[in-house]
């Protein structure tokens, strides 16, 4: 039987193969596109992951997660990803960590292993700058997603640097904090161009570290997971 990688190494080659087995790859947030950057990730061969949600299947989760089903309403996304990742890929070898970051457990994280990139899809601003910036002091590769809610023109998404990055409140949230922070370095980002939907945003107050919430369509957030997993294949 035709070995499942053979596809994929048809088009990247054997060497680029080898590296990508070889690689490990950390990817923080499991929900809308984090779940599908780190499938892509794994289908394309990667040795090594460590993948890291502590939420649980909700609900509202179902019109875009990749984990969200009827059938694991409550369940834990980082092992539902676990189960369906092994039978992916049974050789992989894989740590599946389901905790909330904090900034006194991140640098923990990632000291615990040599990581060749980071993907960082968390949505909640705290961690995610936090993660953010001790990546960035470590020296490890890492690309961030930005804000795919109240969007829905995939044609409008892009790479860009953060600093660059516009109608995206999220990436604006972000400068901010990395300024207060100190931190002014690049930092690579897939985000959308397009003007978010005014009618989309619903102003919140019960959800840690998140003044809204945004309707988002089924497949922009795949589309955002892809353009992770696209710029990290490309550059291990």
């Amino acid at each position: 039987m035709e070995d499942w990688r053979q596809r994929t190494q048809l088009l990247l080659g054997e060497e680029k193969m080898g590296r990508l087995q070889q690689a490990h790859v950390l990817v923080v947030g499991l929900g809308g596109v984090g779940a599908y950057a780190a499938e892509m990730i794994c289908r394309a061969g990667v040795g090594r992951m460590t993948i890291v949600d502590a939420d649980t299947v909700q609900p509202t989760n179902i019109n875009r997660q990749l984990p969200a089903l009827h059938s694991t309403l409550g369940m834990s996304k980082a092992e539902i990803l676990e189960k369906r990742f092994r039978d992916i890929n049974p050789e992989i070898e894989l740590t599946v960590l389901p905790v909330f970051l904090k900034d006194e457990n991140i640098p923990e994280l990632l000291d615990a292993a040599s990581y060749d990139f980071v993907v960082d899809a968390i949505d909640t601003l705290a961690p995610k700058c936090h993660l953010i910036s001790e990546t960035l002091k470590r020296h490890i590769k890492i690309v961030s997603s930005m804000g795919a809610g109240a969007k829905s023109d995939i044609t409008q998404v892009r790479f860009a640097d953060i600093w660059n990055t516009y109608h995206c409140g999220l990436s604006k949230a972000v400068r901010k904090r990395l300024q207060k922070m100190g931190i002014k370095r690049k930092l690579p980002v897939v985000f959308s161009t397009e003007q978010a939907d005014p009618k989309a945003v619903l102003l919140t107050e019960d959800e840690m570290n998140k003044k809204s919430t945004c309707g988002t369509v089924s497949y922009m957030p795949a589309v955002f997971g892809c353009y992770l997993a696209e710029y990290v294949l490309k550059r291990l």
